[in-house]
C-alpha cells in the first residue's frame, strides 16, 4: 500500500460537510480484498482490539486495505476523545487507487491519526509489533494541546448552536465570530469590547480596590509593599491574619491566605514576589471563597470554591489520598478538563506543616487536611454552584463592580460567609475583578447545576436573531463565472454596500484590489470574510479549490451554477466525466442555507438535477421562456428568469418584472447569447439577495464588459475600421459560445488568434480549432508561455490536428510568441474585418493590445520585435 497525497479539506467538500483528511492510496491486487488475505483481520485485532470494521456497501462482505486504513484512522481519533464519526474509501477510475476520507475536528490530530493508522496497517501486513498504548497517549496529548479549552470551547459551541460562524485565528484561544462588518472576536472569555485600559485596571489589584471602594463596594483593607520587611509592617498595621498576593497575578499563583506572624508573612512575600511585579498585603476575611460571573449587565453564574483537601481514612498517607483523587478522569493538567490535578508543591507543604502534618502523614478517619488556603480550580480546588442563592442586592453590587472596572465579562472574587444577603463590610468583601475569567467552575461544577455561560456571552455579543453573517453568494460553472461574479458584485454595490469579491483575476473589497492572480479558491474567500469593511460577499468558486480544500465558508445564501461542460480540466484529480464534475460543482448547492436560493441554468440538464440537492429555494434561468423546466417551475410558483420579446423577464407566482435587453450593454442588445445568460444569472442572484429592482436595473445599465471591468471576457475594441475581440475562452464550450456570438456580428473577413492550455485532454485541445475552423477565414496559432506539462510544440500539433478536421478551408499561420501573434493579426486587419484573440496572459496581452490600438510615443521602442518564424498553410 502506498500513499501518494494527503491533504486537509477545511470546509464543506465533495464528501461531507465536515472537515476531513483526504488521501490517495494505491493498493496491490491482494490488498484490494483483505478477507482473502489469510489471518490479516486476526492480526489486526490483536494489535487494535477495539477496531470496528463495518463492510462498505456494495462490496459483498469484502473490503480493501484502503477501507481499513480509513476506519483505523477514525477509530484512533475516537479513542483519543475526538468527536468524529465519518470516514470513507472510494475506488477511483484507476484500478487499485482509492480516495480515503477521514473526518477530523483538529487537523494536527487528524493527520497524526492517519499516519499512525498507516503504520498500524503496514505492521499488520508484515506481522510486525505495533504498540497501541503510546499511540493513543500521543493522540490524546496532541488533542489536549491543540483543542479549545473549556471556557473558549463553551462560547464557540454556543455560537454554533446559534448558527454563528467562527474561525480560530491562532492555535490558541483567539477566535473570530461572524463575517465582514459583523465580526466579533474573543480570546478565552475576553471579548473585543473589553478595552486594554479595563484589562490593565483588573490586573492592578490595588487600583481595582480603589475604584471599587469609591463606588461604595466593600473591599479588604491593605496596601502594596516594597519588601519583606514592609510586608510585615503592613500586616501589623492591619492587625490579625492577612492575605499576601502578587499585585498582578492570576490563577491563584503565589497567593497565601490567613497568614500570621513575622516569618510566615515574609516567606509568603518571597513566594508572591516571584509571581508578580509587586506584592499586596490585605486583611484576611474569614468565610468562603465565591466567584461571581458578570456578563454585560447581568450576574450569570456564581460558584463557591473550596480549596483542595483530603479526608483521612486511617490507612493511607496524604500523598496516597491525593493520588487517589487525581485518578478522577475529570482532573487533568492545565485547563483542558473540568478539574485540575492537586499538586503537592511548596505551598501545599507549608499549608500542611501549619496543620502539623506532611505528605507521609496518615490522617485519622474523617479528619480533613486542607492542602492550600486558596480555592482556585487551577490549583486543584473544587466548585459548587450557588447561582440560585445569590441575593439580588449582592448581584447588583457585582454588576456595579464590573462596570467600575470596565469589563463586559468579569469574574468577581468574593469572600463571604454566604451569598444569601447583601454585601456589607460585616458580611464580606470583593477581593478581585478578573478579566478573561475561567468558566470551568460554572460549566461543570463539582456539585450543583452547570450553567451555560458560553451562551450568555454569545447572547451579549449577538442579540437574538443576529447570526453575525453577511450575505454570501457563490458562483461556479464551466464558463461565465468571472463575468457573473463581477456583474453580481456590481449589482449589490448599487445600494452603497461594500462588496467583497473573489474571482480568477484577484480579490476586491469595494473598489480596491487587495490581491491579484487566480483567487477563486477557499483561502481568498476566507480572507474576504475576515475583512471588517465587507457588507456582502460574492465568490467565484472554482472546481480546483473545492477539490483541494473544500469551501471557504460553511454555507451561502445564493449558489449560482452557470453551466457545465467538458472544458473544466476533465481527466484531472479523478474527475473524468461531466457527471463527476457535476458532483464537485454541486457542493455549493448542497450548502445553500435553508433560507437561501440556488440559481440554476434550466437549459443544462445536469445543472437542473442539482435542484434536488438544494436545502433552500431554486430559481431557474434560460433564454427560452418556453423551456419545459421554466414553464413547470413557474407553474409551481417558483422563480424563473427568461427572455421574451427583447426583455429580461423575472417571474414569480403570477407577477413579472421586465428589463429591456437593449438597456443591458453587456449583452449588446441581446445579440451575445452567453452574456445574456450571465446577465440573467447575476440578476437572479441579486434578486435572491434582496437587492432592490431599481438598483438591479441601474446596475445592469451601467456595467460594461471592457478590459477595465471584466478583463479578458469578450472585450470589444475598434481598430482601423475593424472589430477586435479579446477573450480568455480556453475550452470547447467557451469556444462554441464565442462562435455563436461572433456569427451575430457582420464581418468581411474573420481571423482568430489561439493557443491551447496544456493541462487539457488531447481531444479538448483538438476540438477548439475544429470548431473555430468552421467559422474563421484565418487561424493564427501561437504557443503559450507556459505549456503546463506539455512538450515544446505538442499543443500546436494538437491544434493543427483539430483544424484539419474542420469542415471548411482556413488559412493557418503559426507564430512563436503571444504578442507576436497578436501583432501579426492586427497588421493584417482591414476595415470591416473581425478578429477574435484568445489571450493567455490576460493583463499583459490586454495592455499590449491597448498600446497597439492607441500607441504612445514612448511605446514605439518597447513593442516586441517580429521574429521571422511565421509559417502559412491552408487546411481543408
Amino acid at each position: 500500500m502506498e500513499v501518494s497525497r494527503v491533504r486537509a479539506l477545511r470546509g464543506p467538500n465533495l464528501w461531507s460537510r465536515q472537515t476531513a483528511i483526504e488521501a490517495v492510496v494505491a493498493c496491490s491486487e491482494s490488498e484490494r480484498a483483505i478477507s482473502d488475505m489469510e489471518a490479516f483481520e486476526t492480526r489486526l485485532r490483536a494489535r487494535f482490539p477495539d477496531i470496528d470494521l463495518p463492510r462498505p456497501p456494495g462490496l459483498e462482505g469484502n473490503h480493501s486495505l484502503a477501507h481499513i486504513l480509513a476506519v483505523a484512522a477514525l477509530r484512533l481519533q475516537t479513542q483519543a476523545g475526538c468527536p468524529v464519526a465519518f470516514c470513507r474509501s472510494a475506488q477511483t477510475v484507476d484500478p487499485g487507487i482509492y480516495q480515503v476520507v477521514i473526518e477530523y475536528v483538529e487537523e494536527d490530530v487528524g493527520r497524526l491519526a492517519f499516519d499512525q493508522a498507516l503504520a498500524l496497517c503496514m505492521a499488520t501486513l508484515r506481522d510486525e509489533p505495533f504498540d497501541l498504548g503510546p499511540v493513543i497517549a500521543e493522540l490524546k496529548a496532541r488533542y489536549e494541546d491543540v483543542r479549545l479549552g473549556p471556557s473558549t470551547g463553551s462560547i464557540v459551541q454556543a455560537a454554533v448552536r446559534r448558527g454563528i460562524p467562527y474561525r480560530r485565528l491562532t492555535e490558541g484561544s483567539l477566535v473570530q465570530f461572524g463575517w465582514g462588518r459583523r465580526q466579533r472576536r474573543i480570546q478565552a472569555a475576553e471579548t473585543d469590547a473589553s478595552g486594554a485600559i479595563a484589562e490593565s485596571i483588573a490586573q492592578d489589584k490595588a487600583l481595582t480596590k480603589t475604584l471599587l471602594a469609591s463606588a461604595g463596594v466593600s473591599v479588604p483593607r491593605g496596601r502594596c509593599v516594597e519588601d519583606a520587611e514592609d510586608a510585615w509592617a503592613a500586616a501589623r498595621e492591619i492587625g490579625g491574619p492577612v492575605v499576601v498576593k502578587p499585585l498582578d497575578g492570576n490563577q491563584g499563583k503565589g497567593v497565601a491566605v490567613n497568614v500570621q506572624g513575622r516569618e510566615p508573612v515574609m516567606a509568603a512575600y518571597a513566594v508572591a514576589r516571584v509571581h508578580g511585579s509587586g506584592v499586596l498585603v490585605e486583611s484576611y476575611f474569614p468565610g468562603h471563597d465565591f466567584r461571581l460571573l458578570v456578563v454585560g449587565d447581568r450576574l450569570i453564574a456564581a460558584a463557591r470554591r473550596d480549596p483542595p483537601q483530603v479526608v483521612g481514612d486511617g490507612h493511607r498517607t496524604i500523598a496516597e489520598l491525593v493520588e487517589q483523587i487525581n485518578q478522577d478522569p475529570l482532573r487533568g493538567e492545565g485547563h483542558g478538563t473540568s478539574l485540575t490535578r492537586i499538586r503537592l508543591d511548596e505551598i501545599a507543604l507549608q499549608t500542611m506543616a501549619a496543620q502539623g502534618c506532611g505528605p507521609d502523614s496518615v490522617p485519622a478517619p474523617g479528619v480533613c487536611v486542607v492542602l492550600r488556603n486558596n480555592a482556585n480550580l487551577s490549583t486543584g480546588g473544587s466548585a459548587t454552584d450557588v447561582t440560585d442563592h445569590v441575593h439580588p442586592d449582592l448581584a447588583a453590587s457585582a454588576v456595579m463592580a464590573a462596570r467600575m472596572v470596565g469589563l463586559d465579562v468579569c469574574g468577581i472574587d468574593l469572600v463571604s460567609r454566604d451569598v444569601y444577603q447583601p454585601l456589607t463590610p460585616e458580611t464580606g468583601c470583593f477581593v478581585e475583578a478578573n478579566a478573561a475569567p475561567g468558566l470551568r467552575m460554572h460549566l461543570s461544577p463539582s456539585f450543583g447545576t452547570g450553567r451555560d455561560v458560553g451562551a450568555a456571552i454569545i447572547d451579549m455579543m449577538y442579540p437574538a436573531g443576529d447570526n453575525g453573517r453577511v450575505p454570501v453568494a457563490a458562483v461556479t460553472g464551466t464558463n461565465g463565472k468571472t463575468t457573473t461574479v463581477r456583474l453580481l458584485a456590481h449589482l449589490c454595490a448599487q445600494s452603497g454596500a461594500c462588496v467583497g469579491m473573489t474571482n480568477s483575476d484577484g480579490v476586491y473589497v469595494g473598489a480596491r484590489c487587495i490581491d491579484t492572480g487566480d483567487c477563486s479558491g477557499p483561502r481568498s474567500a476566507r480572507n474576504v470574510l475576515l475583512h471588517p469593511d465587507v457588507d456582502m460577499a460574492v465568490f467565484e468558486t472554482a472546481r480546483g479549490g473545492i477539490l483541494r480544500e473544500g469551501l471557504g465558508f460553511d454555507r451561502c445564501d445564493v449558489a449560482v451554477v452557470t453551466n457545465l461542460g467538458i472544458g473544466d480540466h476533465l481527466g484531472l484529480n479523478y474527475i473524468s466525466t461531466v457527471e463527476d464534475l457535476a458532483t464537485v460543482k454541486r457542493v455549493i448547492v448542497e450548502n445553500v442555507a435553508p433560507t437561501g436560493t440556488a440559481v440554476l441554468n434550466a437549459q443544462d440538464p445536469i445543472v437542473v438535477q442539482m435542484a434536488s440537492s438544494c436545502p433552500g429555494k431554486v430559481t431557474f434561468f434560460a433564454r427560452d421562456g418556453r423551456h419545459p423546466v421554466i414553464e413547470t417551475h413557474r407553474a409551481q410558483g417558483g422563480r424563473v428568469v427568461f427572455v421574451h420579446q427583447g426583455d429580461l423577464v423575472f417571474a414569480e407566482a403570477g407577477t413579472e418584472t421586465r428589463i429591456e435587453l437593449a438597456a443591458v450593454p453587456l449583452t449588446r442588445a441581446g445579440s451575445i447569447g452567453f452574456q445574456v445568460e450571465n446577465a440573467m444569472a447575476a440578476a437572479a442572484a441579486a434578486w435572491a439577495l434582496g437587492v432592490d429592482w431599481v438598483q438591479i436595473q441601474k446596475g445592469l445599465a451601467s456595467f460594461v464588459s471592457d478590459a477595465g471591468t471584466v478583463p479578458g471576457r469578450f472585450n470589444v475594441f475598434e481598430h482601423r475600421g475593424a472589430t477586435l475581440i479579446a477573450d480568455y475562452g480556453h475550452n470547447p464550450d467557451a469556444i462554441l459560445a464565442l462562435v455563436e456570438a461572433v456569427e451575430t456580428m457582420p464581418a468581411r473577413r474573420r481571423t482568430v488568434v489561439i493557443s491551447g492550455a496544456g493541462d487539457r485532454r488531447d481531444q479538448d485541445i483538438r476540438r477548439q480549432t475544429e470548431i473555430l475552423g468552421d467559422v474563421f477565414d484565418t487561424v493564427v496559432l501561437y504557443q503559450d508561455q507556459c505549456q503546463r506539462g506539455r512538450g515544446d510544440g505538442e499543443v500546436l500539433a494538437l491544434l493543427r490536428e483539430g483544424l484539419g478536421a474542420a469542415r471548411r478551408m482556413s488559412r493557418l499561420q503559426e507564430i512563436h510568441g503571444e504578442f507576436l501573434a497578436i501583432d501579426t493579426a492586427l497588421d493584417a486587419l482591414e476595415p470591416g474585418d473581425l478578429c477574435l484573440i484568445l489571450i493567455d496572459q490576460v493583463e499583459e496581452a490586454l495592455a499590449h493590445i491597448a498600446r497597439r490600438i492607441e500607441p504612445r510615443a514612448d511605446d514605439v521602442d518597447t513593442m516586441p520585435a517580429k521574429e521571422e518564424r511565421v509559417r502559412a498553410h491552408a487546411y481543408p
